[in-house]
């Protein structure tokens, strides 16, 4: 009896040439990390450790650092003939800088020390030597040495770096000596002639200033004019905008007239309209598109199936006729819009045009006083601004004229450090502990991504692209002839029994096809579970009233008659070697053997074992015997080889109407995954989805957040 009530979800599929992307939550990034943990965690000590290691081993360098101070003056000057020491800008400091790092003040520096501090600057040097050794040149011992200017300030330090702890205070003090010295012998004198020069230069400039000044003002009063530069600039805005706004209704103009052109031309032409791009993208049409070609595709599919009388097919018929009427509607309402756009625009454009000219009108009478204008502006200015210059100049020369020497002194000596800045312990321990940190994240997640094989729901929906029909516990607590029978509502306690409910459930929701019908259970490799989830799958389905059949087609393999303790001597491979016989009663053919197992389930089992069961499985038998089967059965379960070792299950696969794919958790690869599905997919055959075996609790809360079993048991127990 067909199941009511059920509609098909959307199947997620992934085009093979599409790449899927995984959102990752942090706890996806929990459980990569502690699957992983016993390989990253000794990688990223390891690493740690070494680093640390190797930056504890080196020599210890120390480090001191001298400042000095330029005082600020009163008033900076910087004239023609009078020379400035002090810092104005950061050009200044930046200049001083460089003198402190030139060569000269190095060679400065070297000449000035004496033996004993010769002696002092080579000891540590002479400790990595071997006896006897010459002591190298002064000039290469002097270590590092770095002048750098202090932010918002007058001064500048000197830092200099050393293996040795009163070498390094004792070159960071002398390059403060010899740089004062350089400063006091470059700086200084007096110039009296300056002073002169300046004031009547000066006097010239006012009255030229002031002469400008009035000839601007007179100009304005005259012409009415308060400030010339804002009203062309407000009509010239308005010129842009008024022009851009033309220049978009133009073409929007363009555009209407075109489309309405072409509606005209296929009109006359008889052509379809929909082939107008305006008219297969307005309002409703392109849904109305995609509904009207859903609609005839499923109308083929129904006609491979059904007869013209089969109400199906009359439905979708008048679904098609329906929609057809409401394109042609959604057609005519997009000719008056275009229409209503194309009275639009033209209006636009003849109102843009009239404010177009009247503003340009504007423009140009503003322009035309802004020549003189301008003119006398400028004048006005630059000789202001002349008169400035002159005037400052004059001010600072006077008050520095009488200058002799540079305020300049050292604001501190440099102290011999009392520990060395490198090794820095501390540092090197939080650097390896972070570099520690970022290896075991790095190590941990680059394997879960070099890791193919199928771990969680994502894996299964989004990157192979089919449904998870459910998610199997792990069963290892039980024993082999427990495991079959889970789902029986008697035993709800039995670990796994929720979950074959919820398989039972989202197979009947995945299934399109009416009863009866025959299901194909296979996997990837051996050991995925398939014969378990085959079993108990049937066991849910006669329970809930259906007859099932289960039949062993893995022919080089058998495991069914193990579980349900039968013997192997008749079924398939016996009932085939003896002539296939479909005569008479089919489930009570001997040769066949079929067993009943308990209420409303059945076994058939492979009668043997066979090296080649092709010569069986391509024989036109074959079909027929299962065809024979759904006659007597509601339901006929196929437990078959995995595809991944023989091609067996390609062949039952084109006999029967559904395929349920087994993958047990970590063990099979995505990619041979995706790749089985593709072939059958090719091959025309249902897929329901994908069963997810074999997942500890722990595994199933963090990889699917139970999503899955809530779902199922809300509409499990909606059902009892």
């Amino acid at each position: 009896m067909p199941d009511q009530g059920y509609t098909q979800p959307p199947r997620a599929q992934v085009p093979d040439a599409d790449v899927a992307i995984e959102h990752r939550t942090l706890r996806d990034y929990y459980v990569i990390l502690r699957e992983h943990l016993w390989i990253s965690l000794p990688l990223a000590i390891v690493v740690a450790l070494g680093y640390f290691c190797s930056q504890a081993r080196k020599t210890p360098v120390y480090e001191a650092t001298a400042s000095l101070q330029f005082e600020k003056p009163e008033t900076v000057v910087t004239s023609q003939g009078v020379v400035d020491p002090s810092v104005r800008s950061d050009m200044d400091l930046n200049t001083y800088i460089h003198d402190i790092n030139s060569n000269r003040l190095r060679t400065s520096v070297v000449q000035s020390f004496s033996q004993p501090e010769r002696l002092i600057l080579q000891r540590a040097a002479m400790k990595r030597l071997p006896p006897n050794s010459p002591p190298p040149p002064v000039g290469a011992l002097l270590g590092s040495v770095d002048a750098e200017p202090v932010r918002s300030s007058y001064l500048i330090t000197i830092t200099v770096r050393h293996e040795d702890p009163e070498a390094a205070a004792l070159v960071a003090n002398r390059y403060i000596e010899k740089f004062m010295d350089y400063l006091f012998e470059s700086v200084g004198g007096k110039n009296e002639e300056a002073v002169t020069y300046l004031k009547g230069r000066a006097e010239q400039l006012r009255k030229d200033a002031e002469d400008a000044e009035k000839q601007l003002q007179d100009y304005m009063r005259q012409h009415n004019l308060v400030s010339l530069d804002n009203s062309i600039n407000i009509v010239a805005d308005r010129l842009k905008s008024v022009n851009s706004a033309l220049t978009s209704a133009r073409l929007e103009l363009l555009s209407v007239e075109e489309a309405a052109q072409q509606i005209a031309e296929f009109k006359k032409e008889g052509k379809n309209l929909l082939e107008i791009s305006y008219i297969a993208t307005h309002g409703a049409v392109p849904n109305l598109k995609a509904q009207l070609s859903d609609a005839e595709q499923t109308q083929a599919l129904l006609m491979e199936r059904y007869l013209e009388k089969h109400p199906k097919v009359i439905d979708n018929a008048d679904k098609i006729a329906i929609t057809k009427t409401q394109l042609d509607k959604a057609v005519d309402l997009a000719i008056a819009d275009l229409n209503t756009r194309l009275a639009s625009a033209r209006e636009s454009v003849r109102v843009l045009e009239g404010e177009y000219a009247s503003q340009e009108q504007k423009e140009l009478s503003l322009r035309s006083l802004s020549v003189d204008f301008n003119s006398l502006q400028s004048r006005a200015t630059v000789a202001k601004n002349y008169y400035m210059e002159i005037l400052d100049r004059l001010n600072q020369t006077t008050t520095f004229k009488n200058l002799d020497k540079i305020s300049l002194h050292p604001l501190d000596k440099a102290q011999v450090p009392g520990g060395p800045i490198s090794p820095n312990i501390g540092a090197i321990t939080r650097t390896s502990v972070g570099l520690g940190f970022i290896t075991f994240f790095a190590i941990a997640i680059g394997f879960r991504f070099v890791d193919d094989r199928v771990k969680s729901a994502w894996d299964v929906e989004s990157f192979i692209g089919v449904n998870l029909l459910g998610i199997i516990p792990q069963l290892s607590s039980l024993k082999d002839d427990e495991k079959i029978g889970l789902g029986d509502a008697s035993s709800g306690s039995e670990p796994g029994n929720e979950a074959f409910l919820g398989l039972y459930s989202s197979v009947k929701i995945q299934s399109k096809l009416d009863f009866p019908k025959s299901i194909l259970v296979t996997s990837t490799i051996p050991g995925e579970g398939k014969t378990l989830i085959s079993c108990n799958l049937a066991a849910c389905f006669a329970r809930h009233g259906k007859k099932v059949l289960l039949v062993d087609c893995d022919l080089r393999r058998p495991m069914l008659h193990r579980h349900f303790r039968q013997q192997n001597t008749t079924g398939v491979i016996s009932w085939f070697e003896r002539g296939a016989n479909l005569d008479g009663e089919i489930a009570t053919n001997p040769d066949l053997g079929i067993s009943k197992l308990g209420e409303n389930l059945w076994l058939l089992t492979s009668g043997g074992r066979s090296k080649s069961p092709t010569e069986l499985l391509e024989n036109p038998v074959f079909p027929q015997l299962l065809e024979r089967l759904k006659k007597h059965f509601d339901l006929v379960i196929i437990d078959s080889p995995p595809m991944g070792a023989v091609t067996d299950s390609m062949l039952i696969a084109e006999r029967t109407d559904e395929v349920i794919f087994v993958c047990r958790f970590n063990r099979a690869y995505r990619k041979h995954i995706r790749l089985y599905i593709k072939a059958l997919r090719e091959g025309k055959n249902e897929i329901l989805g994908i069963v997810l075996n074999g997942l500890s609790p722990r595994r199933i809360e963090y990889y699917s957040n139970y999503r899955y079993y809530r779902s199922y048991k809300k509409y499990y127990g909606a059902q009892t």
